[in-house]
């Protein structure tokens, strides 16, 4: 029974000790893999942290509209009787654009001048009355007021006769005629639009928060997609000095010059305002930054050359940032890195701090303050 079990304790051991055996092989094998992979370094791309001119931007869309717009309408009713102007024409101020039929007012103003001439004698004969007391002096008080009157519908008539021939307010284009010989208008009825293109504005709204750090004169740059790659400047011109309730939204209108007159009033438009002098930077590619939830990194790349090597050993070290506002491609850097440091932009999310680099810079990322999209 003792031998018996013996034997079985010797079993138990040996095949322990196989056991045992295997698993250190394996943990040899694995130690001496990590070794060999320790010594393999992982292929990134790089680029210098530089130091750049930038400026504070705030970014808004808004709407063109012309300094000087409206469409012209009639103020009173009537028939057209002549138009005096092509679709699409450029006019100056004052010229003539419309006349309505106007005879009957024409016939009524001159019986009101002949009136008024009556009155006007009548006055004179009463005053010479006056003098040698023929008539009493509300006889005399009733010519003065009877001319007064006369004037005032002579006048009253002309005013009439001349909202009968509608004159541009000012220079400018005007659009497709709305309306044909012959038709009647009421007043209000829309006849043409009329723009002035030389000069137009942008207006925008901006948050109630970001209201503050805008004001008049500071430079804008307009961009549309009517002309991609194409920007136009002018500068803030009013801020409205109040929030509006539904949005707590601030109106803004910036002015620009429009000399080739490419931009049109409705047109969509998107602005980018200047709010800060330039000030020098550390920017970076985006690419660059991994975002954890303990904190924004980038890896730098250290060189380190031992004395009697061929060649320096590359690492990868991590370092938190301070990051700023981005720009097309860069974001800026308010603390962490210094200008000329190899900052890691391609193949960082295979790498730990302290592991092997191979720099390989033959393809890489977009580094451009402002991208324009490729049309293909």
């Amino acid at each position: 029974m003792k031998k018996r079990m013996f034997v079985m304790i010797l079993l138990v051991l040996a095949v322990v000790a196989i056991i045992a055996f295997f698993k250190y092989r394996d943990i040899k094998s694995q130690m001496a893999a990590g070794a060999a992979m320790a010594t393999i370094p992982f292929v990134v791309s790089t680029m210098p942290a530089t130091e750049t001119d930038w400026s504070e931007h705030k970014q808004a869309v808004g709407t063109i509209r012309a300094e000087k717009g409206v469409d012209i309408t009639s103020e009173v009713a009537g028939i057209v009787e002549k138009i005096e102007f092509n679709s699409g024409q450029d006019i100056k101020e004052g010229d003539l654009l419309i006349k309505l039929r106007s005879a009957d007012d024409e016939a009524r103003l001159q019986t009101m001048e002949a009136n008024a001439r009556l009155a006007e004698t009548n006055l004179a004969r009463n005053r010479k009355q006056m003098t040698v007391q023929a008539i009493s002096q509300a006889e005399l008080d009733s010519s003065i007021a009877a001319l007064a009157v006369a004037k005032a519908s002579l006048n009253e008539q002309k005013a009439l006769i001349d909202k009968k021939h509608i004159r541009a307010p000012f220079a400018g284009k005007l659009g497709i005629r709305a309306v044909d010989i012959g038709q009647f208008v009421n007043a209000g009825t829309p006849i043409v639009t009329l723009q002035n293109l030389e000069s137009i504005y942008v207006d925008f709204t901006v948050p109630q928060q970001e209201a503050p750090s805008l004001k008049a004169g500071q430079k804008v740059v307009l961009t549309t997609d009517t002309f991609p790659g194409r920007s136009f400047e002018g500068e803030v011109s009013t801020v409205n000095p109040k929030v509006e309730m539904n949005t707590r939204n601030v109106y803004v209108r910036a002015t620009l010059t429009n000399a080739d007159h490419a931009l049109l009033p409705g047109m969509f438009a998107n602005t980018q305002i200047t709010v800060s002098e330039p000030r020098r930077l550390i920017t970076v590619p985006q690419t660059a930054i991994t975002y954890n939830p303990y904190g924004t990194t980038v890896y730098v790349v250290d060189e380190k050359k031992e004395e009697g090597a061929e060649k320096a050993t590359l690492t990868a070290r991590q370092v938190f940032v301070k990051t700023g506002e981005t720009r097309g491609d860069q974001v800026a850097i308010l603390d962490g890195l210094k200008e000329g440091d190899a900052v890691v932009v391609a193949g960082q999310l295979k790498i730990r701090n302290g592991a092997l680099l191979e720099i390989n810079n033959e393809k890489l990322p977009s580094n451009d303050n402002n991208p324009q999209p490729e049309d293909k």
